[in-house]
């Protein structure tokens, strides 16, 4: 189901809990901070797209164009916010760590949709909220998307099919630049290099086949991988923890009252 209501001029909450979700194309007038309960969601923008797993919240400015998706079942809180006052706003997507307190305040406001909660508490609330997401550190979980419409193209097929091996000097050859012009136009229009950036494409498109339960050896070949081991390694480089504990709830979050 989902369901959204205003706790106050500066705050609405959005409430999903169903099965696969999809937006079409939309934008709203106040940032919006999108938390992921259980399940994989993304984000796409004409920037890039960012993938949300459990425990982590994407921020979106005001009026940014965006699609909604998730792959399975999904079950997020989305807070729409009036960020007029507030300074230290990010003004670019991105990617939040929610921390057990933050994750407390945007409980706390979901709640306060089902009841008539006294103004100065939900205003309280929300200021915490804004102070403790400035502190937040950015998560590696985006993907950029380039403009230039040769890269835009490939970069599509590598996200379609991950598991197919790109090299530079085919993907170079494809666009008929020279290697050393292919990387410093991949790199001016992605702020990454063509080789970290087919990693990151692998590593976001593997969580949430584990957010599935899918079994590690399944996601690795799925994403290229010759065997578990190598992929579990590039994958806890890139996020601090093995695949078989990243969706593991710490035991403050284990109970949900959301």
């Amino acid at each position: 189901m989902i369901d959204g209501i205003r706790v106050s001029d500066e705050v609405a909450v959005i409430r999903y809990d169903g099965d696969r979700f999809a937006s079409p194309l939309h934008r709203h007038a106040r940032a919006q901070l999108l938390y992921a309960m259980a399940g994989v969601i993304s984000v796409t923008t004409d920037s890039g797209t960012w993938v949300v797993p459990p425990s982590r919240a994407v921020w979106l400015p005001p009026d940014t164009d965006h699609v909604t998706t998730s792959h399975a079942g999904i079950r997020f809180r989305s807070l729409l916010i009036d960020t007029t006052g507030f300074d230290g706003v990010p003004d670019c997507c991105r990617v939040v760590e929610v921390t057990p307190l933050l994750r407390e305040l945007i409980l706390k406001l979901a709640a306060l949709t089902e009841t008539q909660g006294d103004r100065a508490v939900s205003e309280a609330v929300i200021c915490l909220l804004m102070l403790e997401l400035a502190f937040l550190p950015v998560q590696p979980l985006d993907l950029p998307a380039p403009t230039q419409a040769g890269l835009a193209d490939l970069c599509d097929r590598i996200r379609s099919d991950p598991a197919r091996a790109h090299s530079i000097a085919a993907a170079a050859a494809e666009l008929a630049m020279s290697r050393a012009t292919f990387m410093r136009q991949f790199k001016r229009e992605t702020g990454m290099g063509f080789g970290r950036w087919c990693q990151q494409a692998r590593m976001l498109h593997a969580l949430p086949l584990l957010a599935e339960g899918r079994a590690i050896l399944d996601v690795a070949l799925d994403c290229g991988y010759d065997s578990p081991s190598a992929f579990a390694a590039v994958f806890r480089r890139s996020f601090g923890r093995p695949p078989s504990a990243y969706f593991r709830p710490p035991p403050a979050e284990s109970v949900d009252r959301g």
